[in-house]
């Protein structure tokens, strides 16, 4: 046909109006993705009639047949026709409900646009008087009464067969099931007062028995290992309540499945929440692990839109910032309650004067729960704090040489290039293994990396480097600014990229006690340059100068993040042997530090191994 045929050019035919079949099947690719849409409409329909029972049978993964059955209040037979009608609902009569949804659905779309993709049989019995309405794919194939006894029955087959597009980006149907499962699970967490039952054809898959509390349901569907260690949590901060499970960072897996989030009682997809639900996870998981938390959400209906997406799995805040705090609060205050390691196992006679174990954990400075008992018969100064080990910390055990900005001489040689044994560790403390700190005895050093610890009847595994980075970044948080001058200034050459990065991060450095001036070039065409007087008293002189080539190459960003690699080159390296001496300063330290079980970039720093983990591993126990 020649360009401008009108059959070919769509701007040359004239504006009409679209068949109602063709509204409809436009308006199933809105709501009806695949089968688990199907079900989740359908289901959210039942809950809404009030159903306390609901049944749903699948059949080739959900396209052969989805069908939902529940004991709810039903659909007079006057009105099963309305029901299949656009635009028809018993749900919303005005605007101001609809500024305050509290039921599921309320567009009044979904049957209608399910209807024109489908063979669709709708049963209803309201008061024990049945009738049914059946629609082939969009037109009305029959009806009459039903020997259904009660409730709504609704039956779907042959999704997508008039449409054959959409068909062919189905999945194999073990794989839509699957997602019709995941889909009924999300939405029965959120109602306990409901039983539900899932089978593919007359095989049972999931049964969830009604008032079936949210850690019992999690019971039947996560794994015991992930069940077993939630921690609960329930806040109100802002005239919002958030409350839930959720599993501590040390059971974190790489997927994101097991992340539930709902805003009054709906199954939501929420960016907002997922970034409150990170914030709280902050520092102590890996960019590539997600949590496993059921959260949710109760606020004022008229503070929430959940009419912004035809299938109300997006919402929008009227007030985001206090649905952000009152979420991070939530989780983060439940990590503060909770000692993910436990006390030391203790005798039953050894407990305090208030009944609880002598060796339970005491708030840290951050409220999180130190996992260690406070060390004992260390010499302490006035008011009561222990000294820090001298030595083994290099120059944070030195006095500060220059506070704040100023810059003056240093007064004592500082790294092997200025005739000094380094800061990191000079005059290691002597002695070997085995070590007791407190609670936990280091019993040897593997590898020149890891520090074996007996606590109790527990056996903990440290990664020193780890270890050493939370405990420094801890001391640059509080501390920064603190430098020496060196003897021999350092020069180092730059590149024009590097020249540029520097004048942003200029500030930073001169925060955290960089003593840095350009250099004009030498000559003539040659390169800038960077002539480094001072170093922050942390570092010796060779990480300095790593840690600045890491920087200048764009390895981080913000002042957080500099902190981070700041603390990562001033750390203990692995494969760097320890003494018994500098074992025991560093077990000192790191027990007080807060969030010392993970490192600043979120990897353990510790494993520890349970008498009952110990059998498992030996298969002296099956799990």
């Amino acid at each position: 046909m020649p360009p401008g045929d009108p059959e070919m050019t769509p701007s040359a035919r004239p504006i009409q109006l679209l068949p109602p079949l063709l509204r409809n099947q436009i308006a199933a690719g809105e709501v009806v993705e695949r089968p688990a849409s199907v079900l989740k409409e359908l289901v959210e329909n039942s809950l809404d009639a009030g159903a306390t029972e609901i049944t749903v049978t699948l059949e080739g993964g959900g396209q052969t047949l989805l069908a939902v059955r529940d004991n709810g209040c039903g659909i007079q037979a006057a009105d099963l026709e309305l029901a299949l009608t656009r635009h028809a609902t018993s749900k919303i009569v005005s605007f101001e409900e609809l500024n305050r949804v509290a039921s599921y659905g309320f567009r009044g779309e979904a049957l209608p646009s399910i209807a024109s993709v489908s063979h669709l049989r709708l049963e209803s019995a309201p008061a024990g008087e049945g009738a049914f309405l059946e629609i082939r794919y969009g037109q009305e194939s029959g009806r009459g009464p039903s020997a259904l006894s009660g409730g709504t029955l609704i039956q779907v087959r042959d999704l997508f067969t008039n449409v054959p597009a959409r068909l062919k980006f189905l999945k194999a149907p073990p794989a839509e099931q699957k997602r019709c499962q995941e889909t009924l699970v999300r939405l029965a967490l959120a109602k306990p007062e409901t039983g539900f039952l899932l089978q593919a054809g007359t095989r049972e898959i999931l049964r969830l028995p009604r008032d079936l509390g949210l850690f019992d349901r999690l019971g039947l569907i996560w794994p015991p290992q992930v069940t077993e260690t939630l921690i609960p949590f329930d806040a109100l901060r802002h005239g919002i309540r958030a409350h839930g499970l959720a599993s501590p960072p040390q059971t974190a897996q790489a997927r994101g499945d097991r992340l539930f989030l709902y805003v009054n009682g709906r199954p939501v997809t929420d960016r907002l929440l997922l970034r409150a639900v990170r914030e709280a996870y902050k520092g102590r998981l890996t960019t590539r692990e997600y949590p496993q938390i059921v959260l949710f959400l109760e606020l004022d209906p008229r503070e929430v839109d959940v009419n912004v997406h035809p299938a109300k799995t997006e919402v929008r805040f009227r007030e985001e910032r206090a649905v952000f705090a009152a979420v991070l609060f939530a989780v983060s205050e439940a990590f503060a309650r909770k000692n993910f390691w436990g006390p030391a196992e203790e005798s039953p006679e050894d407990e305090g004067e208030d009944g609880s174990p002598a060796g339970s954990s005491a708030p840290g400075p951050t409220g999180l729960p130190l996992p260690f008992e406070p060390e004992e018969g260390l010499l302490r100064d006035e008011g009561g704090r222990v000294p820090r080990p001298q030595g083994f910390w290099g120059s944070l055990d030195r006095p500060v040489i220059l506070p704040g900005p100023r810059v003056a001489e240093a007064q004592a040689p500082y790294g092997p290039q200025d005739g000094g044994p380094g800061p990191l560790l000079p005059d290691p403390p002597a002695g070997g293994y085995p070590v007791s700190v407190g609670s936990l005895v280091c019993l040897a050093q593997v590898e020149d990396s890891y520090l074996v610890l007996l606590q109790g009847r527990s056996l903990l595994v440290l990664d020193q480097h780890a270890a050493h980075e939370r405990v420094l970044l801890h001391a640059l948080e509080r501390e920064t600014g603190r430098s020496r001058l060196l003897v021999l200034p350092e020069i180092l050459a730059l590149h024009p990229a590097e020249r540029a990065l520097l004048e942003d991060r200029l500030p930073d450095l001169t925060r955290l006690g960089f003593v840095l001036e350009p250099l004009a070039p030498e000559s003539p065409g040659s390169g800038e340059r960077l002539q480094v007087r001072g170093l922050p008293a942390l570092l010796e002189r060779s990480r300095a100068l790593e840690f600045l080539r890491d920087l200048l190459a764009d390895k981080t960003e913000g002042f957080e993040g500099i902190l981070h690699l700041m603390a990562c080159h001033a750390a203990i390296r692995a494969g760097q042997p320890l003494s018994g001496g500098e074992a025991a300063a560093l077990l000192a330290r790191w027990q007080k530090t807060p969030d010392c079980l993970f490192c600043p970039h979120g990897r353990p720093t510790a494993v520890r191994f349970s008498p009952e983990d110990l059998e498992r591993l030996f298969k002296r126990k099956m799990p």
